[in-house]
């Protein structure tokens, strides 16, 4: 073996989860956020978590409203995931800008993309400091799924979202 750094061996370890993170602006519309630092926790109590840099919008939007749910996005809005973490939400309206079909969740205020395979509702439980990200604990509060969407995966350091086939 020799000795590599860490974005390399994110590379090696493709493909990785996708997430997005939607969150609740202040003027009530959906924010999406493409994240693939993310896991399960506990299975009981339900508890995720996920990571994002320290100056991501999405979590002020969290650490502020408390709610977060995570959609697992379909294979058909691929693209659009990968243009979600490209561009901040704080000035721009990323579902306006890829063109995003969203749908309601039962219970929240929070919308998800439509071609969504899994969501994850929940409450922010706390936030710990990991260098220049935040992992964001998280108590699972309701789970939807979709078995008909293909889930994508990020592949080679992050640079492609595609399925896992």
């Amino acid at each position: 073996m020799e000795k590599i750094n860490l974005p390399k061996a994110s590379n090696l370890t493709s493909p990785n989860p996708v997430t997005i993170v939607c969150t609740q602006k202040p003027g009530g519309s959906t924010n999406l956020a493409t994240v693939s630092w993310w896991t399960y926790l506990s299975y009981n109590p339900g508890m995720i978590a996920y990571a994002m840099a320290k100056t991501s919008y999405s979590g002020e939007m969290v650490r502020s409203n408390k709610k977060v749910i995570l959609s697992i996005p379909g294979a058909q809005i691929a693209d659009e995931v990968m243009g979600c973490g490209m561009c901040t939400g704080r000035n721009t309206d990323k579902i306006a800008k890829f063109g995003i079909e969203m749908q309601e969740v039962p219970d929240s205020e929070i919308q998800i993309p439509l071609h969504s395979r899994v969501a994850i509702q929940c409450s922010l439980k706390e936030f710990v400091e990991t260098g220049d990200h935040y992992l964001y604990i998280c108590n699972v509060e309701q789970v939807y799924g979709n078995e008909a969407e293909e889930a994508v995966f990020a592949w080679n350091g992050y640079s492609q979202i595609r399925p896992a086939k």
